[in-house]
């Protein structure tokens, strides 16, 4: 950052550190450069695991990853000391390189794990990947040794408007990359590793104060920030060569974010426990159903899709209505039971609407099958088509439709929570009573919260329907309800990022690590445990949300009394 435009305090941007070891800094670089040498070398003798990692010179996909990290802690290394010192005083460099270090050790060590375990035997593992490891404990060693900085305060930080903009873009496509290679990744060894060089990429960035820059970049260029993300996504199908298996995993992933961005106004906002929620999605998904053309379509009227959105959309908001009643009386745990019998009671009733316990309306256990691909304006979503030599499927098809209805779902939730409406489901979530006291609506706002993101699943319902080709009840069940819910926990309550990442994880892991089916409970359990133990504001979570549980932290508390007089005065 050479072209810092705020005026800088000579004696506040040096503050007093304890010196390094001096061997610390050609440490680092012996390690990055063995780091690098290394993986141009061959690390496998077992040419199929891990995507052939036996070829010298010519890395595979996992040695490219060891590279990245290794340039991006030369880059720290640099600004330490060296040519890119002015960046180095407004980056904790330190910070970064250790866990740029610690990171990439780790990551190697998997290796030689994953080696072992796919080859039978570290006689496997070619010198390549001990050279690579080698260079990365260095690089970890290095770091512990180098003094610690005070970061400053990234919100200082300007460049020019152009710059900003373009690393908020080069974020994106990163971004775009990542999820493509790893989506693409054959085996679930290769998919661990790639998550753990996500984890240390993003990990060392933060721990430096680069990402720290990037979203106050983000906030100054917001409209930017949110179009680069749209056209990344929108990008995605195209980088998948036509393969259906990864765009409808991308598919699910949407509808289950969009389910998810629902259950957060309910639960993330207003505070109340919804242990039923993916009944709504299931009501829109059969409405869809028995409103198709399909030849188990059990009601004789055919309307347009745009009417069936609708009606799917309105069905479940009248559930959410029904639902919403009981809570003027119940609260917490109570709600939490009642919410919970109301998803099952959905379940039963499509098993028991069958004809024999009651009108045909759902086929029973059977479901609806058949159900015919989307038709709007002359487009068939079961076809595929070529956009510029690219063959884009049936599944991408409706990742585009998803793609439209998730950004409609993120603006109704934002456009909520900035408003009076979304300021008294906070005021409730804080303190019902209080909120009573102080002339909210609480009665209204409860039910207004469980229609509104009843209406949100039931729209994702109706296009999940077409996609999947066919409802059944076992599709409804408790778990996927609990999952909802563990996404927003794990992401961050009242968020969009958080939960958006928070879904993403759940939906995404459990598809790429079959091998781990049997333990999917166990997993999600842990790290739910971890969760709140560690970090119990989510992943991505808001600075008052955050202050909930840091209570003790002055400096917190200082950055949300400034962010509330701001939006005070803007006001």
């Amino acid at each position: 950052m050479t072209d810092i435009e705020t005026p800088v305090d000579e004696s506040a941007e040096a503050p007093v550190a304890k010196p390094g070891k001096p061997i610390a800094w050609p440490l680092g670089l012996a390690g990055v450069a063995l780091v690098i040498v290394g993986s141009f070398l061959s690390w496998s003798y077992d040419g199929t695991i891990l995507n052939d990692l036996s070829i010298n010179f010519y890395p595979g996909g996992l040695q490219i990853l060891a590279i990245i990290v290794a340039l991006l802690s030369l880059v720290l290394l640099l600004a330490e000391k060296g040519p890119l010192v002015k960046l180095g005083a407004w980056l904790d460099a330190t910070l970064g390189l250790r866990a740029f270090g610690t990171g990439l050790t780790l990551y190697m060590v998997l290796v030689l794990v994953a080696i072992s375990v796919e080859s039978d035997g570290l006689i496997n593992v070619n010198p390549g990947a001990y050279v690579t490891l080698v260079g990365a404990l260095l690089l970890a060693v290095s770091a512990w040794m180098l003094p610690l900085r005070q970061l400053r305060d990234m919100s200082e930080a300007r460049l020019p408007a152009w710059l900003e903009i373009l690393s908020i873009a080069v974020l994106m496509a990163a971004l775009l990359f990542v999820a493509a290679y790893a989506l693409g990744l054959p085996d679930a060894w290769s998919f661990i590793l790639c998550l753990v060089f996500v984890a240390t990429a993003a990990l060392g960035l933060f721990r430096c104060g680069a990402m720290t820059f990037v979203s106050h970049a983000g906030q100054r260029h917001r409209r930017v920030l949110t179009l680069a993300a749209f056209v990344a996504a929108f990008l995605f199908p195209f980088t998948q060569n036509g393969d259906d298996t990864n765009m409808s995993i991308a598919g699910a992933v949407l509808v289950f974010s969009a389910t998810a961005m629902g259950l957060n106004i309910v639960v993330g906002l207003a505070g109340l426990l919804d242990l039923g929620y993916i009944a709504f999605l299931g009501s829109g998904a059969y409405v869809a159903a028995m409103l198709s053309t399909s030849a188990f379509a059990t009601i004789d009227w055919k309307p347009p899709f745009l009417v069936v959105v609708l009606v799917g959309a309105c069905v479940a908001a009248l559930l959410g209505l029904i639902i919403g009643s009981p809570t003027l009386r119940v609260s917490g745990d109570y709600l939490a039971i009642v919410t919970l019998g109301f998803g099952e009671i959905f379940r039963f009733s499509m098993f028991n609407l069958d004809g024999n316990n009651g009108p045909n309306l759902t086929n029973g256990p059977n479901g609806i099958p058949g159900i015919p691909d989307l038709e709007i304006l002359g487009f068939n979503f079961g076809t595929s088509h070529t956009v510029a030599g690219i063959e884009l499927t049936r599944f991408s098809n409706y990742y585009f439709l998803l793609l439209l209805l998730i950004g409609g779902v993120i603006l109704t939730f934002a456009r909520l929570n900035n408003s009076r409406i979304g300021r008294g489901w906070v005021a409730i979530r804080e303190d019902e009573k209080a909120a009573e006291a102080m002339g909210v609506n609480v009665f209204g706002l409860k039910l207004l919260a469980f229609a509104i993101g009843a209406f949100l699943a039931g729209l994702a319902g109706t296009i999940k329907a077409h996609q999947d080709g066919a409802v059944s009840p076992d599709q409804y069940i408790f778990l996927e309800s609990a999952f909802l819910l563990a996404a927003i926990v794990l992401g961050g309550m009242g968020t969009i990022a958080g939960v958006l990442l928070g879904a993403t994880i759940l939906k995404l892991l459990p598809e790429k690590l079959r091998f781990f089916q049997e333990y999917r409970l166990l997993l999600f359990g842990l790290l739910l445990v971890l969760m709140m133990r560690f970090r119990p504001e989510g992943l991505v979570a808001s600075k008052r949300r955050q202050l909930e549980f840091h209570e003790e932290d002055e400096e917190l508390a200082v950055e949300v009394e400034e962010e509330r007089l701001a939006i005070g005065e803007a006001k």
